[in-house]
């Protein structure tokens, strides 16, 4: 056994690890299906698409086409595995278009809205 410090987000963990030698037996790979295709977005050009960063639902959309937005502003909020995420805005601009409504559900990169 070796005797390993972990420092997590400012909290230190104790863990001991053994090490596991002579196994004979392989260790199969286990069965993963291929990633989908992020879908495919005909965002107008010119302005900053932001998508989703993993599947979820929609909870509220924030915005509408031709607000004004800060950077940092909640845009909408992202349910996903029972946690509200907040998709907040990479920059100041205008709303461009938004892409989902309420109750949508969306997976990862499917676009939300475009900021110019």
């Amino acid at each position: 056994m070796k005797k390993y410090r972990v420092n997590v987000n400012g909290t230190v963990y104790e863990v001991e690890l053994e090490e596991i030698t002579g196994s004979t037996a392989p260790i199969a790979a286990p069965a993963v299906a291929p990633a989908p295709a992020a879908p495919v977005s005909s965002a107008p050009a010119g302005g900053e698409q932001i998508t989703s960063p993993m599947p979820g639902n929609i909870l509220s959309v924030n915005i509408s086409a031709g607000d004004t937005v800060k950077k940092g502003q909640v845009l909408m909020i992202l349910e996903a595995m029972k946690m509200e995420n907040e998709i907040m805005s990479p920059c100041d601009g205008k709303v461009v278009s938004v892409s989902v409504s309420k109750g949508a559900a969306v997976e990862s990169g499917t676009l939300l809205c475009v900021i110019g």
